[in-house]
């Protein structure tokens, strides 16, 4: 009977850790889809969670048709059975327009952060609504996340900055996977 009950036990064990490993290659699978969308860039958010083979996918997109790109694409890996698309699209504003170039340009100017405007889909990224301001992405140290919290509030125009820059290696508490890393 215990020889029994241990093979029981490593056969739900079995079965538990390809569970795992199935939702981790799916949502890395899920991630580069997201990140290779041709027009995801510094100033949009995509954020996704999955449930079973549930995606629901979140954030803010500057475009229209990143919003249905970002679904089409998801939608079409295999294993997934419903894409929930709760991505909200900016309103156009000449005014955000403007503050989305200062601010990239004052925290990618500044010597401490410009090393993160090298990869290919910058870390911090610009979040910009009617004047209010998130930063959002993952930073190497809390300096670099305290220079771009200042940089932001330095740039004329800003009516607020929210600053949900993470830093790596440090647990995080969002439920949510983060597609724009």
């Amino acid at each position: 009977m215990r020889k029994m009950m241990l093979a029981l036990a490593l056969t739900v064990f079995t079965v538990s850790a390809a569970d795992t490993a199935g939702a981790t290659r799916l949502e890395r699978q899920i991630r580069h889809e997201l990140v290779m969308l041709p027009y995801y860039g510094v100033f949009d958010r995509l954020v996704y969670s999955v449930n079973g083979g549930t995606v629901t996918l979140m954030g803010e997109v500057t475009r229209p048709t990143l919003k249905s790109s970002a679904e089409n694409v998801v939608k079409d890996i295999e294993g997934i059975t419903k894409v929930e698309n709760k991505i909200t699209v900016l309103p156009l504003s000449p005014n955000d327009d403007n503050l989305r170039i200062a601010l990239y340009r004052a925290i990618y100017g500044q010597s401490a952060l410009n090393r993160y405007a090298l990869q290919a889909v910058p870390s911090i990224h610009i979040i910009v609504d009617k004047g209010n301001v998130t930063l959002d992405g993952v930073v190497a140290n809390d300096g670099d996340r305290n220079i771009a919290n200042i940089q932001a509030n330095s740039v004329s125009g800003v009516f607020s900055v929210q600053n949900n820059l993470a830093i790596e290696g440090a647990p995080s508490n969002a439920p949510a996977k983060k597609g724009s890393q």
